[in-house]
This record gives structure tokens, sequence and C-alpha cells, in this order.
């Protein structure tokens, strides 16, 4: 891949994740504050999701995790330079496998969707595609 094809894959992947950042730190934001999120269409799934047992990981807020790992890949595309590359690939899959987990939660343990976890499934599938990809395309050096 050329300079400018994996600059511009790099900038996408690290604009991914800082929309993943936005997504989960908006839930952590509604999870601490107390509130009701905000959901196109009402029908009440976001609120049973976020008050739902599941939505806790050993007492954190899933949406904590997520904001955490999100920003933990930014960081590694922003400031290591290639070399975790690898690290911020793994963790957008870990990333991915757990929100496939949530979604499956969603749908048949709790039996309501949140549409702010649904556009999390979005970004962390994205965001794991477009990690592997960049590994691919810039491998490290060794």
């Amino acid at each position: 891949m050329t300079t400018t094809g994996s600059a511009r894959l790099r900038a996408a992947t690290v604009l991914v994740a800082l929309l993943g950042a936005g997504v989960a730190g908006y839930l952590t934001y509604v999870h601490y504050a107390e509130l009701e999120p905000f959901c196109v269409g009402g029908g009440g799934g976001c609120e049973r999701v976020q008050s739902s047992d599941q939505s806790e990981l050993l007492g954190v807020p899933v949406a904590v995790v997520g904001l955490a790992n999100y920003l933990i890949v930014a960081s590694c595309l922003l400031l290591a330079g290639r070399r975790l590359y690898p690290l911020a690939a793994g963790l957008a899959l870990a990333g991915f496998g757990f929100s496939v987990y949530l979604t499956y939660v969603e749908l048949f343990v709790i039996d309501a969707i949140c549409q702010w976890c649904l556009a999390n499934a979005v970004i962390a599938t994205a965001l794991a595609a477009l990690t592997v990809a960049l590994v691919a395309a810039e491998p490290v050096e060794r």
C-alpha cells in the first residue's frame, strides 16, 4: 500500500475508534448521571439494556470497558507508530467479540434492543476490520 493510502487507512481507523469512544462515553455519562439514554422511537429498549444485570462486568459498566478499549486502540495508533498496530488490532478484535456477545445477550437474555448498543456493534465491527487491514498494510518490521 502506498504511504498516502496507509495514512488514510490509519486516519480512518483512528476516526472510527474516536467515534466508538464517543458512543461509549455517552453511555458512560448516562450510567453515572443516572439518566435514561436518548433513543429514537422510544420503546424503552435502551433503558432496559442499560439497567440490566448484564450492563456491568465485575461491577464496572460495560460502557466504561468499551470507552477504555476505544481510547487505548486510538492511543496505540496515534502515539507509538506501527509497532503497536498488532496490539490495537487485538484489542479491536476483542472488542468486536465482546460486542457480539452483548448483542446476543440483548436479543436472547434481556429481550430488548438498545440503539446505542447496536451503533457500538457496527463501530466495533468496522474498527476490527480496519485495524486488521492496517496491520496487513503496514506489517511491523523485526
